[in-house]
This record gives structure tokens, C-alpha cells and sequence, in this order.
């Protein structure tokens, strides 16, 4: 399919006034269109349509299926549905490996220092969990963002991507988060996927088989090397990704440079490079966002103070604590979590926040 124009990018009122019409005698004496050229205009206008058509029937299913602000589970296992209105104040979540597509609206999400910004023209891949800000940009009451989710299996990733005769990943690192530009064949996938929700009895035999052809889209598409990098055995990639699993799974416990960098058989400035480079982070910083998120989530759903949550995510001093997480979230951890509940008519639920 054709690329579609980038409408961010105007010409600019120089370009325009700079620009020339060639002289009478340049123009070409009218001449007979080949059939080609007749029919490469239909072409393009049929391709364009079949997207746009297949766009406003993924807008229908999400907002009938999930009819309601936040994130909705689906009886399609790693399904996820989400329906979301501009905010004011950014959501923080910890986002797992992923592959996400909006149907109406935008999003804009922070990564570490990076900021990104997708719509329903782009998709946003995660190859590892992060800590991430979003927020939804475009929505309203009459076309609220409505988007949908699919969690990755890194062993059906790493399955697939065996099988392709593909170049396997160079040593460089690439980011684990990434935008991609959304195309006819993987909007299709995703729609296919998503009408199983009013035939939930094919999902058996259907599901299975559409999932892995969107790992196959994705694999071969052009974040796909990031894919490939993070479940390919012994890549540095994948080396980064068991620290990251240590980490999430240890979070209370200090974790030196030294013994990162051992577990991911790096040297230091090997590991600090390379991790930085997959997430944007450097492991401290990684690790503290890991423990303020989880520190949240306890205030939250399990309804910890904020002493007792700062230590079950291994903080020592409480002071460093809420200090840390003021700087993160934009409030201390008692008000922050009173307007979170509040806002959510006292019922909070930690995976409400749209992806």
C-alpha cells in the first residue's frame, strides 16, 4: 500500500512561493494513458478505502464491546480493550510486552526522557515491561480514543521467529518501545481478531491461528528486529531482558551494578550501555520507577500506608521515598492515592488505566 501523506508535515510558505510551473514548451504533447496508469489511481483510491473501512469496523467492535471509561479484559486470553477520555494529569503503568492499536484518537507516552506520539495510523510495540506516563491527546464525548491490546508471548515470538528465513539480530540494541506505521495486511489481522468477540465459540480455532499471524506481521514488519533481538537466545538483548525479570521479581532486594552486570555475564559499562539503550533507562533508574509503580499499586488495591509499602518495595528511608515518588507522580503518596480513589468513585481498579 502506498504511503498516505503525513499531514503533520505542511510545506512550508517558502517552499510554496519557491516553486515553479516548467514553461508552455516543457509540457509534454498530450498523449493515450497506458492501462496501467488508468487504472493505478483506482488502485490507490481502493486501498485507501478498504483502510479506512476496516478502521471505523475496529472503532465499532472496541466501543460495543467496551462501553465503559478504562481498560476491559476480553474472554480472549491477552486481549485487551480501551476506551479513554483526554485527561488532565498523565496515567503511570507499567506496560509488558505488548502490541497496541488505536481505532479513534491519540496518545502521547513517556518513556524514561523519550516522548512518543501514535494514532490510528500507527501501532506501538513493547518488548520488554516498562515504566511508562501516557496520556490520552484526542478524544471527546462523541469520539472518545478507543483502543486494543495484545500481550506478547515471548516463547511463541522466539517459536516463530526460528522458523523465518530471516537474518538473525545484530549485536546492536535497539529500543525495547517503538511506533510503527500501520498497514493494510496487520490492520486486517487485528480486525479479524477482534470480531471473534461476537463469535467467542471460533476463538479456539480461530484465535490461535490469527494470533500467529499477527507475530508473523509484526516479525516481519518494521520493528520486527526489536522482537527478534529481545527473544533471541544470547543476544544482548535478550541478556538485558533476564536482568529486567531478576529485577521485577526481586524488587525489594538492593541490586548492585556488579551483580547485574554478572547475572547478564556484562561488564558494568557493557551492561549500563546496553540497558540504556533497550529502555531508555539506566538500571537504577529503571529499578526505582519498578519499585514507586509497585509502591503505588499497593496503596491502591491492597491498601498499604505509605511506610509499609515503601518497605515492601525496599526502601529504608520513608522520607526518600515520598520524595521520590512526588517527583514521579506529581503528588505525595497519601494525596495521590486519595485522588485516584476518589476520582474513581472509591473502587480503584490498578489496570483501569488505558494502554
Amino acid at each position: 500500500m502506498p504511503d498516505r501523506p503525513n499531514l503533520r508535515e505542511p510545506r512550508s510558505p517558502a517552499a510554496v512561493e519557491n516553486a515553479t510551473l516548467p514553461d508552455h514548451d516543457d509540457f509534454p504533447e498530450p498523449c493515450a494513458m497506458d492501462a496501467s496508469a488508468q487504472t493505478l489511481p483506482r488502485a490507490e483510491n481502493s486501498a485507501d478505502a478498504t483502510f479506512a473501512a476496516q478502521r471505523s469496523e475496529m472503532a465499532r467492535l472496541i466501543d460495543r464491546h467496551c462501553p465503559t471509561l478504562g481498560r476491559r479484559e476480553t474472554p480472549l486470553p491477552g486481549l485487551v480493550l480501551f476506551r479513554g477520555c483526554v485527561a488532565d494529569k498523565p496515567s503511570c503503568t507499567v506496560v509488558t510486552s505488548a502490541f497496541a492499536m488505536i481505532a479513534q484518537g491519540a496518545k502521547r507516552i513517556l518513556v524514561g526522557n523519550e516522548t512518543y506520539e501514535y494514532d490510528a495510523e500507527h501501532y506501538m510495540l513493547a518488548t520488554v515491561d516498562l515504566p511508562i506516563s501516557s496520556s490520552v491527546i484526542t478524544a471527546s464525548q462523541k469520539e472518545p480514543y478507543l483502543g486494543v491490546a495484545v500481550e506478547l508471548d515471548p516463547l511463541k515470538i522466539a517459536e516463530l521467529a526460528a522458523g523465518l528465513r530471516r537474518n538473525p539480530p545484530s549485536g546492536a540494541v535497539d529500543r525495547s518501545f517503538g511506533i510503527g506505521r500501520v498497514d493494510v495486511d496487520l490492520q486486517n489481522t487485528v480486525l479479524r481478531l477482534l470480531r471473534l468477540l461476537d463469535t467467542p465459540d471460533d476463538f479456539p480455532v480461530l484465535g490461535p491461528i490469527i494470533e500467529r499471524e499477527l507475530l508473523y506481521r509484526l516479525l516481519t514488519g518494521e520493528l520486527g528486529s526489536r522482537l527478534q533481538q529481545a527473544t533471541t537466545a544470547g543476544s544482548h538483548s535478550q541478556q538485558i531482558v533476564r536482568v529486567i525479570q531478576w529485577m521485577r521479581s526481586h524488587l525489594e532486594q538492593p541490586a548492585s551494578i556488579d551483580d547485574l552486570a554478572e547475572l547478564a555475564n556484562m561488564s558494568r559499562s557493557s551492561l549500563h550501555h546496553h540497558f540504556k539503550a533497550l529502555t531508555s533507562m539506566t538500571p537504577v533508574q529503571y529499578q526505582k520507577q519498578l519499585r514507586l509503580h509497585e509502591a503505588r499499586r499497593l496503596m491502591l488495591t491492597c491498601r498499604h500506608d505509605a511506610a509499609s509499602a515503601a518497605h515492601r518495595v525496599g526502601y529504608e528511608s520513608p522520607s526518600q521515598f515520598s520524595r521520590e515518588y512526588r517527583r514521579l507522580f506529581g503528588a505525595p503518596p497519601a494525596s495521590d492515592v486519595a485522588g485516584l480513589i476518589a476520582a474513581s468513585g472509591g473502587v480503584y481498579n490498578a489496570n483501569a488505566e488505558a494502554r
